[in-house]
């Protein structure tokens, strides 16, 4: 088990079963389990008494865990999870918020911005696990993940323009990008919130789930998922991920270019071998990311 502790000091990193116990206090941990989920590393959203808003603290948590996981070639996929029952992520932090003076605003403001942005740019897929509320720059952190899975009973909204707000950290330019730009204006300009299963219905998420009685339905699903990437060759799947992230900036001839080339890079690989060999032995693959 790894565990990263207040604003990245303390880390500790222990791939398998068993682990350390967190640092008193950390309000972001970073788990990697053993077994068949070797490879799937989770981030834990742990600020109960804030709702996990998105506090200085528990950014600056945030960003060295996405450094730590970024460099290690045994994580293949990133389930964004709260620890916190009945909330993914509240959004801004309003009580910090308000005691910065207009300039601190703008900064802390870009820096969330940068935040999602890294989580956009981590190179192994990334599955949000939506099970509670995930407003405002919450929901801003689950549309910077590639995969989104809610409890039928999660709300959702991009709710800034109800506090005198607009989106400022990627809401924008992610939520038109996900479910097209009518909606998306519609959404930001009422404030409005959904659950689980309007989210499906539009776009938002890619799987809707019953709640449980634990309260863990969108993660337990979320997993199932991570799991069915888990086997597919991860040198590929980085490849197809960034494919399709610099593609859909482009125009699509442009777009054809950037796929070429990260094909190209997927050519000279080991895994490319392994599974044309498999193909022909009738085997399933044994893919080493390489």
């Amino acid at each position: 088990m790894m565990w990263l502790g207040r604003a990245g000091r303390g880390l500790l990193l222990r791939w398998g079963h068993g682990g350390a116990a967190p640092r008193r206090g950390a309000e972001v941990l970073v788990s990697a389990a053993g077994g068949e989920s070797s490879g799937i590393a989770e981030i834990l959203m742990n600020r109960p008494h804030a709702r996990n808003s998105l506090g200085k603290v528990f950014v600056n948590e945030l960003f060295s865990a996405l450094e730590q996981l970024r460099f290690d070639e045994k994580v293949r996929v990133v389930v964004f999870k709260s620890e916190v029952k009945g909330v993914f992520c509240a959004g801004a932090d309003l009580k910090e918020r308000a005691q910065m003076d207009d300039a601190e605003v703008g900064h802390f403001v870009k820096r969330l911005r940068s935040l999602m942005d890294e989580i956009a740019a981590l190179p192994v897929p990334t599955i949000a696990a939506i099970d509670g509320y995930a407003l405002g720059g919450g929901l801003e952190l689950a549309l910077a993940c590639d995969l989104r899975v809610a409890a039928s009973s999660a709300k959702m909204g991009l709710i800034e323009t109800t506090r005198g707000l607009l989106p400022g950290a990627g809401g924008t330019q992610r939520l038109p990008r996900c479910v097209g730009i009518g909606l998306a204006k519609e959404l930001i300009f009422t404030g409005r919130q959904i659950d689980g299963q309007q989210a499906a219905s539009i776009g938002l998420v890619n799987h809707s789930v019953p709640q449980n009685n634990e309260g863990d339905a969108a993660y337990q699903r979320a997993l199932t998922l991570a799991k069915e990437i888990l086997p597919q060759a991860p040198f590929a799947v980085k490849m197809g991920k960034l494919a399709i992230n610099r593609g859909m900036e482009v125009d699509i001839a442009s777009g054809m270019a950037i796929e070429g080339m990260c094909y190209a890079q997927n050519i000279p690989t080991r895994d490319r071998q392994e599974g044309m060999a498999a193909f022909r032995e009738k085997r399933p693959p044994l893919f080493i990311g390489k």
